[in-house]
């Protein structure tokens, strides 16, 4: 697709898909995210529903299929392989600055980390003796605090039918902890959630309340000076190296640091899960999506 007809695609795109606050959206030439004439290639459709994209060091992507209860890796190589087989109905994923895979695993409602051999240590099986609701997406700060979203979707392998917990929150667990703390509780559905690479800055999407929000993060882990950052939910999300914000559902919405609509990447799929940049480069949009899995060359770079 030649250059001059992609910025009116993206334009055109940006306007059909804007949320009401949003009244433009920036395609000049300079600020282009998107690598000239790419297009999302599927790499594989063969999957129940995919969620959790995470890259580890050297770029590979490890993602889940909650429903199948594995977790998949797609190598730079181009490669597909399971990575592990029952593993606790992983929903989303992230790595820690020591290698390890830490996963949201609603099977038993826990918090896992994965090492490179597999080994499994749960980091958080309940709070105050209750079951969490279902951890749903977490991110790590540079210190080693990780923050998750705990929502409440009905999961058709537990045998419980409702909650044991009053609210749908936001927890921190702390570098060295084994107690979860809550950080914020005024949201319907906390769902996708990413932090700033500096770890000052924490972004969390409220599905149900179709808003997603920006906080400051606090030396002590808390967050403060909350604030709303678009009018549209997220499933789950990630950040590049402008610090421009893509959030998931219909497609991949992206969002510069001021909060206007710089894009619309349209995904043929129901649901649009998730996205993580990876590759060698961190140069590769990696979008999960119903039964499918995609990538998408970019000229923006991830920062996970």
């Amino acid at each position: 697709m030649k250059k001059s007809v992609f910025l009116l695609f993206v334009s055109l795109s940006c306007l059909s898909h804007m949320p009401k606050a949003q009244k433009h959206c920036t395609t000049d030439i300079d600020t282009a995210i998107i690598a000239g004439g790419a297009t999302p290639v599927l790499i594989a459709r063969t999957f129940s529903f995919t969620e959790g994209p995470a890259p580890d060091k050297q770029g590979n992507i490890y993602f889940t299929d909650q429903p199948n209860n594995k977790i998949w890796k797609y190598g730079t190589d181009g490669s597909l392989s399971i990575f592990l087989d029952s593993a606790g109905r992983s929903n989303g994923l992230f790595f820690d600055k020591k290698g390890n895979l830490l996963s949201c695993a609603d099977e038993q409602n826990q918090l896992w980390s994965i090492s490179r051999d597999k080994k499994i240590t749960v980091l958080v099986n309940d709070v105050d003796g209750k079951k969490l609701n279902g951890p749903n997406d977490l991110w790590a700060s540079p210190g080693g605090d990780i923050y998750f979203t705990d929502p409440y979707y009905q999961r058709s392998w537990w045998t419980r039918t409702k909650p044991e917990l009053d609210k749908e929150k936001v927890y921190v667990l702390r570098r060295g902890s084994k107690t979860p703390i809550p950080v914020i509780d005024n949201l319907q559905k906390p769902n996708g959630i990413t932090g700033t690479p500096d770890g000052k800055y924490l972004y969390v999407a409220d599905i149900k309340g179709n808003k997603t929000y920006k906080y400051a993060i606090n030396k002590d882990g808390s967050l403060s000076d909350g604030a709303l950052f678009v009018n549209m939910g997220s499933d789950g999300m990630t950040i590049d190296n402008r610090g421009n914000l893509y959030l998931t559902g219909k497609g991949v919405t992206v969002f510069n640091d001021q909060g206007r609509q710089i894009a619309h990447i349209p995904i043929p799929e129901n649901w649009t899960a998730n996205v993580a940049f990876g590759g060698k480069q961190r140069n590769k949009l990696f979008i999960t999506a119903s039964e499918a899995i995609y990538v998408l060359e970019m000229k923006v770079k991830g920062v996970e």
